[in-house]
């Protein structure tokens, strides 16, 4: 029987072979110990069943070769039985194993928390030790200094050490609860360096950033038109009694506590208005700017649009402030001594005054000063441009300080008039071949043909306006030609007194031929205009109609389109002004 036992144990998989608890399918680690514990009774069970089955199949196979086929069935069931019950053994002792695993780590994890524990109170142990010795000294010469006391008896001197132990660790400890954290506080921490992420560029978050340094600025703005209203005496009534009190708070010296009083009293209103109060602490009326509400479905081209406005304007506020800068640096600098010389003259005076005059006459003449010229001189200047350009020091110094483009200019200029002078073999020769010279101010006029006035044919008094010196770059769309070299022409468009001139860029022999010069008076309509509603920038555009041509002609592709048409517009009013005042019949 044990040898028909052995031969079924082993016709499986062995029990190294079996599968691991992971693996099997219907198996899993959550499962309760009692059914763990039940499973084994069941199986040994089963197992005694199964030999006491193979004994009598034994038996019957022994009684006679009828019951062989039975014999056979019944060894395939034990051998099925066999084989699950050593998997349920397997599993049982895996189960066991986990656990014992377990427990060791838990072990493990005690083990690692007591040596920390250690390390922390061998740390605290240190610690101890090193205050002590930073306060033994100082104990030890503050005994030296008074009268010593007669020896106590051995027991007295050991209870009094450990008194005094127990009050300087006492004492060390208070010190390290109270002021610990402030002193860890001190320790070198690396800096942590976050990367912010870069928002992507977006038309609807670009007019919006715009429109919130509006509103930023805008309290700003109010005080300083306020301040203007004030000096320039746009209220009477306003402005003499701000003077008034102003010069009786000067006059004791109460100049300080007056403006801290009126930024306390300005507080109070904000607290009032936030609170619901309509309350309005302006002497400019404020004039309310139409909001558009924002579109949400815009076109390609508006979006384009509106993107060149918003750039626009951001790149005017950068070359506004990149200017103060720039004259800023240039008035430290020297660049200008003339004008460096004054602000240093009157740094010696104050100089010299702050060191003489006491503090309380030094500020009453200040208060004095700042009050005189704020409300008297200022205005008398507003009124007077011609006195202000004369004998106001500060605006005289900030209007011809230059700003490093300025300089650039200034140094092209001089160069390109070096190069001239010394190509002509004099200082006075006459202008570079197509150039033309403004006597008045020395300036050169040109284009890339040519002189001015000859390119156009016309008289030497037409230059370009100030706006357009360099011209702004286009297209002209004729749309009387029909073939395409005379309907598009690519060129620079110019604003004169009493022109509008278009030079063609094109390398042909004729191009001169395709120059339009345009007279303002004839002029019948000028707007602004959109070529394609479907192109990108194709609003970029000027129609100007005029008696000669059926169609008007379009500058179109123009980055600077509202620049020249505000140019063009208020030249060709002008003009038609003085037309109709020399002739008022017509």
């Amino acid at each position: 029987m044990r040898k028909h036992l052995d031969r079924i144990r082993f016709r499986g998989q062995r029990r190294d072979e079996f599968l691991d608890l992971a693996e099997s399918p219907n198996t899993s680690d959550t499962e309760s110990t009692e059914d763990l514990v039940i499973k084994p009774r069941i199986s040994v069970s089963r197992v005694e069943s199964e030999e006491l089955r193979e004994v009598e199949g034994e038996q019957q196979s022994e009684a006679g070769p009828g019951s062989f086929s039975a014999s056979l069935q019944d060894d395939s069931r034990t051998d099925l039985n066999e084989v699950k019950g050593h998997l349920e053994i397997a599993l049982l002792e895996k189960h066991f194993l986990q656990e014992e695993l377990r427990k060791l780590k838990e072990e493990s994890n005690v083990d690692s928390l007591r040596q920390e524990l250690e390390r922390e109170r061998c740390r605290c142990v240190e610690l101890e030790q090193k205050i002590n010795d930073v306060l033994r000294p100082r104990l030890e010469d503050s005994p030296s200094q008074t009268p010593k006391a007669p020896s106590p008896p051995p027991s007295a001197v050991s209870s009094t050490e450990k008194q005094k132990d127990t009050l300087s660790n006492s004492f060390l400890k208070w010190l390290y609860d109270r002021f610990g954290v402030y002193i860890e506080d001190f320790r070198f921490q690396p800096e942590e360096q976050t990367v912010e992420t870069e928002e992507p560029l977006s038309a609807k978050r670009l007019t919006e950033n715009m429109r919130r340094l509006k509103r930023g600025f805008k309290p700003v703005t109010n005080f300083k038109r306020n301040l203007s209203a004030l000096s320039s005496w746009y209220s009477i009534y306003t402005s003499a009694i701000a003077f008034i009190v102003y010069m009786y708070a000067a006059w004791h010296g109460w100049a300080i506590p007056m403006f801290l009083f009126l930024a306390i009293l300005r507080l109070s209103l904000n607290c009032l208005i936030a609170r619901g109060w309509r309350i309005q602490w302006s002497i400019v009326p404020e004039v309310s700017e139409p909001v558009e509400p924002p579109k949400e479905d815009l076109t390609v081209s508006e979006k384009f649009q509106l993107v060149l406005d918003v750039a626009q304007k951001a790149q005017n506020l950068f070359g506004k402030m990149a200017n103060i800068l720039e004259k800023i640096k240039n008035l430290f600098m020297w660049v200008q001594p003339e004008l460096t010389q004054k602000l240093y003259v009157g740094l010696w005076v104050a100089f010299i005054s702050s060191c003489l005059l006491p503090y309380n006459l030094l500020g009453f003449i200040i208060a004095v000063y700042a009050g005189v010229k704020f409300f008297i001189i200022d205005f008398i200047f507003k009124s007077c441009p011609k006195l202000r350009q004369r004998y106001d020091t500060p605006y005289i110094i900030w209007t011809n300080l230059p700003t490093d483009l300025q300089l650039k200019e200034r140094s092209s200029t001089m160069l390109s008039r070096r190069v001239t002078a010394g190509g002509r073999g004099s200082v006075g020769a006459a202008a570079p071949l197509g150039v033309s010279r403004d006597e008045d101010g020395g300036r050169y006029y040109s284009t890339k043909r040519g002189a001015f006035h000859e390119v156009f044919n016309l008289p030497e008094s037409e230059r370009p306006l100030t706006v357009c010196e360099n011209g702004w770059r286009c297209c002209l769309i004729n749309r009387d030609r029909k073939t395409p070299t005379d309907y598009i022409r690519h060129g620079v468009l110019y604003v004169t007194e009493n022109h509008l001139c278009f030079e063609s860029s094109s390398s042909r022999s004729g191009s001169s031929k395709r120059n339009k010069v345009i007279k303002l008076i004839d002029i019948t309509d000028i707007q602004k205009y959109k070529v394609l509603s479907v192109l990108p920038g194709s609003g970029m555009g000027i129609s100007i109609a005029t008696p000669s041509t059926q169609k008007p002609m379009v500058f179109g592709a123009m980055i600077h389109r509202d620049e020249a048409f505000d140019a063009i517009n208020t030249q060709y009013t002008k003009v038609v002004a003085m037309a109709t005042a020399t002739n008022p019949e017509t």
